[in-house]
């Protein structure tokens, strides 16, 4: 019986600390005035490993940074750019996306962008999954990504991308 009530204590105490984080994390990104917008993905097929993910960063007074990215739909979830060389596109993880204060940096097709990698599911059209953004200052900031085919008019620029190829990740 003592065990059970400890496991149930413990779990309690797990949850709640978890909830405080995620609202800390929405709060602290509030405090900072810095913005997620306009969260979309690529549908993919069964079988493919990987996905893309893209959004709209709108920084506060102060700048930020966004340092990483978690998503239980994925094995991993890394920060990435895309860049055309000639005919060959070249894609390499980044470390970090810098958001300047009062600037917006859209994460779009064709640049910057969230890449899903070891995906445990193919993302289709019309589902969603939270995606957790993780600010050096703003904290861990939780979005809702929609599977669309292309990106919310709401998305503005990230809906024009720097280049147009229809390149599979």
């Amino acid at each position: 019986m003592k065990l059970e009530f400890t496991r149930t204590l413990s779990f309690i105490a797990v949850t709640l600390t978890l909830a405080t984080a995620s609202t800390a994390g929405h709060a602290q990104a509030a405090a900072t005035g810095l913005k997620v917008e306009a969260p979309w993905a690529r549908p993919t097929v069964q079988g493919q490993a990987a996905g893309g993910g893209f959004l709209r960063i709108v920084g506060g007074p102060a700048g930020d940074k966004l340092v990483a990215a978690s998503a239980d739909i994925a094995g991993r979830v890394e920060l990435h750019t895309m860049s055309m060389d000639g005919n060959v596109m070249r894609m390499r993880q980044v470390d970090a996306i810098d958001v300047p204060a009062g600037k917006t940096v859209d994460l779009a097709p064709g640049g910057l962008h969230v890449m899903f990698m070891d995906l445990k599911t193919p993302l289709k059209t019309g589902s969603s999954f939270p995606l957790t953004l993780k600010f050096e200052k703003a904290g861990a900031v939780q979005v809702d990504v929609k599977v669309q085919p292309a990106a919310p008019a709401a998305a503005g620029a990230a809906a024009k991308p720097a280049h147009q190829h229809d390149h599979k990740h």
